[in-house]
């Protein structure tokens, strides 16, 4: 499995407890994760993958 991280944004200085959200990259799927352990569903479009990352962050 080969995966590419991208970070969506930089979290703010001190703020630990904040959620961070990846996506990654596997095969022809993207997958949006979190720091808090939170996963998404494979995706074939990054934009899901982004817009799951959202949805997560703002719930």
């Amino acid at each position: 499995m080969v995966g590419v991280a991208r970070q969506d944004g930089p979290a703010p200085a001190g703020e630990l407890s904040e959620h961070r959200t990846t996506t990654v990259e596997q095969g022809p799927f993207c997958v949006a994760r979190c720091s808090c352990g939170w996963r998404g569903p494979a995706r074939r479009a990054r934009s899901l993958a982004r817009a799951d990352a959202e949805g997560h962050t703002a719930g």
